[in-house]
């Protein structure tokens, strides 16, 4: 009896080492873990271009919009963290634009716009951007799809 109650006290105590030594280690790994966010400038942003948003069709739109560069050379458009716009119906999008005037063309490939991505709360934003949009890109357009008119705009210069 004596045998069996030694093998079940060291069985216990193997099982016990292993499950502390376990936990350590993912405790360790958690620790060293360093998650990047790429949707997010990294070190210092740039802007290149920027304009304050104007306002359209009684919205309560304000704020600035910048185009630039992040320490890593990654292209952002950035809106400023007072950026407000009317968000009743969900989302806005965002587009970059030839002009003041949201103006599509699908039958050529919309030339003259550039989906950049959507808006679903107020303050800051970063929308990060495949490479530098032309410089034929100076205005950036808040389109409301579901009324089918634009809340604001702002000349980038």
């Amino acid at each position: 009896m004596n045998f069996r109650f030694s093998s079940a006290l060291l069985a216990f105590a193997l099982l016990a080492a292993s499950v502390a030594f376990t936990a350590c280690d993912d405790d360790d790994d958690e620790a060293t873990t360093i998650t990047i966010d790429s949707s997010q400038p990294q070190g210092d942003f740039t802007a290149s271009r920027s304009g304050d948003f104007v306002a359209e069709n009684g919205t309560p739109t304000m704020g600035t919009a910048s185009l630039g560069t992040d320490s890593d050379g990654t292209n952002f458009l950035q809106f400023s963290d007072d950026f407000t716009t009317q968000l009743a119906t969900g989302t806005v999008t965002v587009y970059l634009s030839t002009s003041e005037t949201f103006t599509p063309d699908p039958m050529n490939g919309n030339p003259d716009l550039e989906l950049v991505g959507s808006v679903r709360d107020n303050g800051e934003q970063n929308f990060r951007l495949e490479s530098a949009p032309a410089s034929t890109f100076t205005h950036v357009i808040l389109w409301c799809a579901s009324a089918n008119i634009p809340f604001g705009n702002a000349e980038l210069n």
